[in-house]
C-alpha cells in the first residue's frame, strides 16, 4: 500500500506519522517536543530524525509499504507556492524554505501548508467535519490558528493568509499579542494565555486551589491544569474557562456570520474542558451570530485528537500531487506546489 508521511509542526510538539493513501490507516505515529528555544537548526534536525525513524518503523509495521511523499504542516504565515515559511512568531522562523529542506533531506517530494489548515483538512477528510462542503476549524494550542473549507476545498486567500483566526481582533485596546498587535483572540484564548490569565488572577488575590495542583509553583500552571481544576469545581478555574468560551464565542460568531458554515470544529487541548467550555461557547455564538446561520451550524470538538494535523498534511500532499498530475507536471521530482 502507498503511504504519505504527515509532519505536523507545532509550537510545543512535532508529530509525524504515515497515512495510507485512502486515509484508512495511520502507522508509526511519533512525537517530539519542538524546543524552539534550541534554535532553528536543532528543531529541523530533530524533525528530520523523527521523520526518518517514522519511515523505518512504517516499513517494519507494513512490509512493502511505499512512502510516496511528504506533507508538512507548519505555523504561518507562509507561501505555499514557493514552500517558504515567511514568519512563525512562536518558533522564530523567517523566510525558511522548509519544503525544499524537507525534500532534500528526506529524498521525497514534499508539499507545505499551514499547520492549522492541515488540522482542519484532516478533520474534514477523516474526522468531525467529514461529509460537509463548508467547514471552519479553529486550532487552540501554543497559538490559535484556523482553516476554512469552502465547497470542499481549502481556502487560502490571495496570499495564503486566510484562516488566521487567532489574529483577529476581539478588543481594540486589549492584551498584547506575540504578533505585535493588541487584542488578538490568541492573546486571550491560546493555551499559554489561558494559564496566564489564571495566574494573574491568583496574584491579584483570587482564591483558588490551582496552586495546589503544581506544588505551589504558579509558573507550572498550564491550560490543562485549569481544565482539571474546572472539572474539580474550582471557582477561579471555572471562571477562566467560562471567559475563554466567551472570547472564542465572539471570534467564532464572526466567522459564522461571514462564512455560514455547516460545522465549526474546535481542535486542541482546550476540548479537555468539555461542557464547561462548549455549553457557554455555543450559547455565546447563538447570542452573537444571525439565527439562520446558527441554526445550520454545529460547533463540535475534534475527533482526530493529536493526529488531525498529520492526516491533513498527508491530504495536502495527495491533493497537490493529484493537481500536478492533472496538469501534466508530475510530483515525482522534488516538491508539490
Amino acid at each position: 500500500m502507498r503511504y504519505v508521511l504527515g509532519i505536523d509542526i507545532g509550537g510545543t510538539n512535532v508529530v509525524v506519522g504515515s497515512v495510507a493513501e485512502d486515509g484508512s490507516a495511520l502507522h508509526a505515529l511519533g512525537s517530539e517536543p519542538t524546543h524552539a528555544e534550541a534554535g532553528q537548526r536543532d528543531v529541523l534536525d530533530r524533525i528530520i530524525a523523527l521523520a526518518k525513524h517514522t519511515i523505518a518503523k512504517t516499513s517494519e509495521e507494513v512490509p512493502g509499504a511505499d512512502i510516496i511523499g511528504v506533507g508538512v504542516g507548519a505555523p504561518g504565515p507562509l507561501d505555499t507556492k514557493s514552500g517558504v515559511v515567511l514568519l512563525t512568531p512562536n518558533l522564530g522562523w523567517v523566510n525558511l524554505p522548509l519544503r525544499q529542506i524537507i525534500h532534500e533531506r528526506l529524498g521525497l517530494p514534499a508539499a507545505l501548508d499551514n499547520d492549522a489548515n492541515c488540522a482542519v483538512l484532516g478533520e474534514w477528510w477523516m474526522g468531525a467535519a467529514r461529509g460537509t462542503r463548508n467547514a471552519i476549524g479553529i486550532t487552540i494550542g501554543t497559538g490559535i490558528g484556523g482553516g476554512i473549507i469552502i465547497d470542499g476545498k481549502l481556502f487560502h486567500g490571495a496570499s495564503d493568509c486566510a484562516g488566521e483566526i487567532g489574529h483577529t481582533t476581539i478588543d481594540t485596546e486589549g492584551r498584547h499579542c506575540k504578533c505585535g498587535n493588541y487584542g488578538c483572540l490568541e492573546a486571550y484564548a491560546s493555551g499559554p494565555n489561558i494559564a496566564l490569565r489564571a495566574v494573574e488572577e491568583i496574584k491579584a488575590g483570587a482564591v483558588s486551589r490551582l496552586a495546589s495542583y503544581v506544588g505551589g509553583d504558579l509558573g507550572q500552571i498550564t491550560a490543562q491544569t485549569v481544565y482539571q481544576a474546572a472539572h474539580d469545581g474550582d471557582d477561579l478555574a471555572l471562571e477562566v474557562v467560562n471567559d475563554t468560551a466567551k472570547f472564542l464565542g465572539a471570534g467564532i460568531a464572526n466567522l459564522v456570520n461571514v462564512f455560514n458554515p455547516e460545522v465549526v470544529v474546535v481542535c486542541g487541548g482546550v476540548t479537555l474542558a468539555g461542557d464547561h467550555l462548549f455549553v457557554p461557547l455555543r450559547r455565546e455564538v447563538a447570542r452573537r451570530a444571525f439565527k439562520p446561520a446558527v441554526s445550520v451550524c454545529r460547533i463540535v470538538p475534534c475527533e482526530l485528537t493529536g493526529t488531525a494535523g498529520v492526516y491533513g498534511a498527508a491530504k495536502v500532499f495527495l491533493d497537490r500531487a493529484a493537481t500536478a498530475a492533472r496538469k501534466g507536471s508530475g510530483a515525482a521530482g522534488r516538491a508539490v506546489r
